[in-house]
């Protein structure tokens, strides 16, 4: 069920399996918050060897590129709510056990970098599966507003609400953060095994089907479809240059800016509005432009942003930069999820995916070492500088394929998106 707004961009009804799984998701992003800001806090009473303290952020990334696209290739094959309530209530249950260890005083570095690598491991299964799930419970036309409110309530209860909780769960233990994050898990399990899908219709594997043929096929896929090369090709240059940016931002509001810890707060909190404005306000962008242009007029307005940012010394000026470009960010983010949903099959959908988070993450950490070295050779709003360069170049990937809003179909009829009843 859908509702059109003033906008004339269709809505997902709140009731059935949308609202289920959207309340999943930002429980879980809520969940993730609390651990992903109380293990540095912990791995800093463990160690003071930064090394050791980088490699469980490190941790994060690292499973993306490793397992990315098998992830996406088992999502292909299974019934994805099963796959998903599954490997939430499994994460949950490793945290709680985590958190177990953290009271008992048997906590370990090592312990917590194989939790980052095992929970973000499960993860690559998770995602793929979500986003090949969401046509199943939406109509077509309301997967741009679906994603919209999937990834603004996301951000809103991992951004705003995670993170500030933190201290206060802190004040009942050191484990406290990460008990609260195991029941984030179990109860988003409960709310993706309450969903009323039937098992999804699988067409027969061909005879000798590996693995590894999937996962070629789905590269496939993701090449030979014009727009969705362009956008994949466009979100891995942005997120070079974002791995720089977001590794330097803090020297360049410090530094640059003499801004202080103060400064950072409110560039980050702007960032984060601008964030949220673009998750409520992006329909009638996309209404009046398309789906495409709508993408490559956030990157144009992007790379505006970051020229102010890397060439303008105000805070204020900043921060009204940071607002922007977490606005027209999150435009691109929630029209590229939703274009990549309605032109891929949906029997191909997870792998596709993968494919493409998976050559996004590459990029962020090659970013961050690179936006670290220009900013030590030539100051620390040169990365602003480069981040700007690499969205041109985003952009320029980005044009061959502008227009093209419909779904591509299979010349053998697959369909893209699949609506099923609640």
């Amino acid at each position: 069920m859908t509702t059109t707004g003033e906008t004339g961009v269709r809505a997902p009804a709140w009731r059935g399996g949308f609202g289920r799984l959207w309340g999943a998701a930002v429980l879980s992003s809520f969940g993730d918050s609390l651990r992903t800001a109380a293990l540095p806090l912990l791995a800093v009473t463990l160690t003071d060897r930064p090394l050791l303290i980088a490699a469980v952020t490190a941790c994060g990334y690292l499973p993306w590129i490793v397992f990315g696209l098998l992830g996406g290739a088992v999502a292909d094959r299974v019934d994805q709510r099963r796959a998903m309530w599954t490997v939430d209530a499994l994460r949950g249950a490793l945290v709680a056990a985590f958190a177990v260890a953290v009271a008992l005083g048997h906590a370990s570095i090592g312990l917590l970098i194989a939790l980052a690598f095992t929970l973000t491991t499960l993860q690559t299964l998770f995602d793929n599966a979500a986003t090949a799930l969401l046509p199943a419970l939406v109509d077509r036309d309301a997967l741009g507003a679906a994603n919209a409110r999937l990834m603004t309530g996301q951000r809103i209860a991992g951004g705003l609400l995670g993170a500030p909780a933190v201290p206060l769960l802190l004040m009942a233990g050191a484990a406290a953060p990460f008990l609260a994050d195991a029941a984030t898990f179990l109860v988003a399990a409960a709310l993706v095994a309450s969903l009323r899908t039937p098992p999804p219709g699988k067409a027969p594997r061909p005879a000798g089907s590996t693995l590894r043929r999937e996962i070629a096929d789905g590269l496939r896929t993701l090449w030979h479809d014009r727009v969705l090369r362009g956008l994949c090709a466009a979100t891995a240059l942005c997120n070079i240059g974002m791995g720089a940016l977001i590794a330097t931002l803090v020297v360049l509001v410090t530094g640059w800016l003499d801004a202080g810890t103060t400064g950072y707060a409110v560039a980050s909190t702007a960032y984060a509005a601008g964030s949220l404005a673009g998750g409520l306000g992006h329909g009638p962008v996309t209404a009046r432009l398309g789906l495409t242009r709508a993408v490559l007029l956030a990157g144009l307005v992007q790379i505006g942003a970051l020229v102010v940012m890397g060439s303008v010394r105000s805070l204020t000026v900043l921060a009204a930069a940071l607002a922007v470009f977490g606005f027209m960010g999150m435009v691109w983010n929630v029209n590229t999820t939703t274009l990549m949903q309605r032109r891929t099959p949906a029997d191909r959908l997870g792998r596709v995916a993968s494919a493409f988070r998976t050559l996004a993450v590459a990029g962020a950490p090659v970013g961050a070492l690179l936006g670290g070295a220009v900013a030590t050779a030539w100051g620390p709003n040169t990365p602003a500088l480069l981040t700007a360069a690499f969205f041109v170049l985003a952009v320029l990937a980005l044009i061959p394929g502008r227009g093209r809003d419909v779904s591509v179909d299979a010349p053998d009829g697959d369909v893209t998106t699949a609506h099923v009843p609640r």
